[in-house]
């Protein structure tokens, strides 16, 4: 006798959950199953694990062929999400199960040799595939909570709970959640005494999302401010907040802080792989840069990558997406982040240090600063030399100026931004095949200011990424200060927090 049951379920594709149909059909050939429909391995070793937990959950396997279908067919599906839809499908299809209370439900959780129903990573992105459908989501219990008022989001905890009157338990949300005040845990700049232009620069590179290069002796602060950056920054947006924890979903990092609006602080190693920094693997999974979306990418001891990792952050600079090409398909990962990065000026880290002599030779100190390529500088907004401090002023450490202050100014300075640029009926992304020209117009210049700009492009011998990168450090300045055009001053100290002092200036 020939049985059959379909239902709904999902698999990864980038940051994305694909709809697919479990289609299972029981009876008509020699014992065994079959799973078709471009299954990797771990949906192919579902078949052992589903038959030990119908068994261990008091169900028992038909002892007829079975085939599972995933339609469609011509989409790779990946990952063990697929053990609980087959499963409940094998026990709807056998009569074990009510068919109808599986309808309307998206299902998706990897299942124990003993039944229990685990979770899986992508349980955001599964959510938000299961909204579009007008579904509800049913996973482990404890899968991440998706911040979507009308999902309705259930939880089984294992194949045994459907022998009970209610197998599917609503999940409790928690209050708050995204839109939540964000309570960042990064320490205040308040324990830096001195470092005021390199505090400075780091307000503005908030307030505009600008990248920021600190280039210094060991020990002269350059990782203790930039450590500092989260207590600045604002919280995460409605959809900023969303966007970025399906990427940390996703990859199966936690979400708990994205969710309370805590913009993420990336730190990885200077022995990062391209793949560990900008994704890969198989499956595509995103990197680094994509899990500083809409927060900070920092790369400590920048000269220290290998230059071709470093290069492969350029194109996510200038677009804000990673985009991945592979045999199986392309991949795009989100990727709008604030690169924040410091390294040491040379081999032995004390070029330009007046208490330590520098034992490198001039052309060792241009080939230290070039691994990190001309290319990927010309992209980083604000560039400053970091000098040590003198031992009075380490000493008076706790006395600086605090990060309360510094986040009034990077407040006000998106505030006034948003609005000038609702006023000038402009997109609110600083990238984008448009951005030079918006960003020219929305300075305002006067002949005085445009003269001024193109005396010192000519001078330092800026490219035209570099000019324009100048005058969006202006405009954020003179956001900050909320004044309608950008004005000689702005210019002038948008200018000395790019053209840096020393060898490589440029």
């Amino acid at each position: 006798m020939r049985s059959q049951c379909s239902l709904e379920s999902a698999t990864l594709h980038g940051v994305e959950a694909q709809a697919v149909t479990v289609e299972v059909v029981v009876g008509g050939g020699m014992p065994g199953m079959a799973i078709v429909g471009m299954a990797d391995t771990a949906i192919q070793e579902a078949r052992e694990r589903v038959r030990a937990a119908v068994g261990a959950a008091g169900f028992s396997m038909p002892g007829s062929k079975i085939v599972v279908n995933l339609a469609p067919s011509y989409v790779r599906k990946a990952g063990s999400g697929f053990d609980l839809p087959i499963a409940l499908g094998i026990l709807a299809a056998t009569g074990q199960v009510d068919p109808e209370a599986l309808r309307g439900r998206l299902f998706v959780g990897e299942l124990s040799l003993d039944g229990a129903v685990r979770p899986v990573r992508g349980t955001l992105a599964f959510g938000i595939c299961a909204h579009g459908q007008g579904l509800a989501l049913v996973g482990a219990p404890e899968s991440e909570e998706v911040p979507l008022a009308d999902l309705e989001q259930l939880s089984l905890r294992s194949l045994g709970a459907l022998q009970g009157p209610e197998p599917f338990s609503p999940r409790v949300r928690r209050r708050g959640g995204a839109g939540a005040a964000a309570t960042s845990s990064a320490p205040d700049f308040a324990d830096v005494a001195g470092h005021e232009v390199a505090k400075r620069a780091l307000q503005i590179a908030a307030a505009g999302g600008h990248g920021l290069l600190m280039m210094g002796p060991p020990g002269s602060g350059k990782t203790m401010l930039a450590s500092r950056l989260g207590s600045i920054l604002p919280p995460l947006t409605e959809g900023e907040t969303l966007e970025a924890a399906v990427v940390h979903s996703v990859a199966g990092e936690p979400v708990e802080g994205l969710l309370a609006g805590v913009r993420p602080f990336r730190h990885p190693h200077h022995s990062a792989t391209a793949a560990g920094l900008v994704g890969g693997g198989n499956p595509l999974r995103p990197g680094e840069a994509s899990l500083a979306h809409c927060g900070v990418l920092f790369l400590d001891e920048l000269a220290e990558f290998k230059p071709s990792v470093l290069q492969a952050l350029r194109q996510p600079l200038e677009s804000g997406t990673v985009a991945l090409t592979r045999a199986e398909g392309s991949v795009a990962f989100p990727a709008r982040f604030m690169l924040v990065a410091a390294t040491n000026p040379c081999a032995c880290g004390y070029f330009g240090d007046e208490e330590h002599p520098c034992t490198c030779t001039v052309p060792q100190v241009n080939a230290y600063q070039g691994k990190i390529g001309g290319p990927l500088m010309d992209r980083i907004d604000l560039q400053l030399d970091v000098r040590r401090l003198p031992p009075g002023s380490v000493l008076d450490s706790g006395g600086g100026q605090g990060s309360a202050e510094l986040r009034e100014g990077v407040l006000r300075g998106r505030a006034f931004a948003s609005w000038r640029r609702r006023e000038e009926g402009c997109a609110s992304s600083r990238r984008g095949p448009g951005r030079p020209q918006a960003v020219i117009e929305a300075c305002r210049l006067d002949g005085e200011g445009r003269a001024f700009m193109e005396s010192m492009a000519k001078a330092y011998g800026m490219s035209g990424r570099a000019l324009v990168s100048a005058l969006g450090v202006a405009r954020t300045i003179a956001d900050m200060e909320e004044a309608p055009a950008v004005g000689a001053a702005h210019l002038a100290e948008a200018l000395g927090l790019r053209l840096r002092e020393g060898v490589g200036c440029r």
